[in-house]
């Protein structure tokens, strides 16, 4: 017997090794599947979302806050924008022309107050204006959600 114990404990050991090389061969190839198998959901969800909408779809989903003039975090400059804001439904659309001028002008209002002329120059500018507006103004939202953001209408002048 105590010539066998060695010959035992190497096997219990080599069956141990394999099967735990096993597990780490075959566990990266089941995660692959379930990754490419979220991807194609979330690019399926996107797919969906992202369809395209007739020019009447566009309109009944778009609300326009025109006219807002503040200055910038640089007194000596002043910006004059207008927004175009689609909701992802017609009940979003209606809870957001109601809390419009109450909610959505002061939080724009505020985010612009924040920002440096430099801040707003270019499209790039202009687009991170969009998007940290949309995650705030999201917040807000009492029905739905922000879709999109576009500014229709953007002077920036030095006083």
């Amino acid at each position: 017997m105590k010539k066998m114990l060695p010959w035992l404990i190497t096997m219990l050991l080599s069956i141990t090794l394999i099967a735990l090389a096993a597990f780490l061969i075959v566990k990266p190839s089941s995660s692959q599947t379930t990754t490419t198998g979220e991807a194609a959901a979330a690019k399926k969800a996107e797919t969906e979302t992202a369809k395209k909408l007739s020019a009447d779809e566009i309109v009944e989903l778009t609300s326009v806050i025109e006219g807002i003039k503040t200055n910038l975090s640089d007194p000596s400059y002043i910006v004059s924008v207008n927004f175009a804001f689609q909701l992802n439904n017609t009940k979003a659309k209606e809870a957001f022309d109601k809390i419009a001028d109450y909610k959505v002008k002061p939080i724009i209002i505020k985010t612009l107050a924040e920002k440096k002329p430099e801040d707003l120059t270019g499209a790039k500018g202009k687009d991170q204006l969009c998007t940290e507006l949309m995650n705030q103004i999201d917040k807000v939202l009492p029905v739905g959600t922000l879709s999109q953001i576009e500014i229709t209408d953007f002077v920036l002048s030095a006083i």
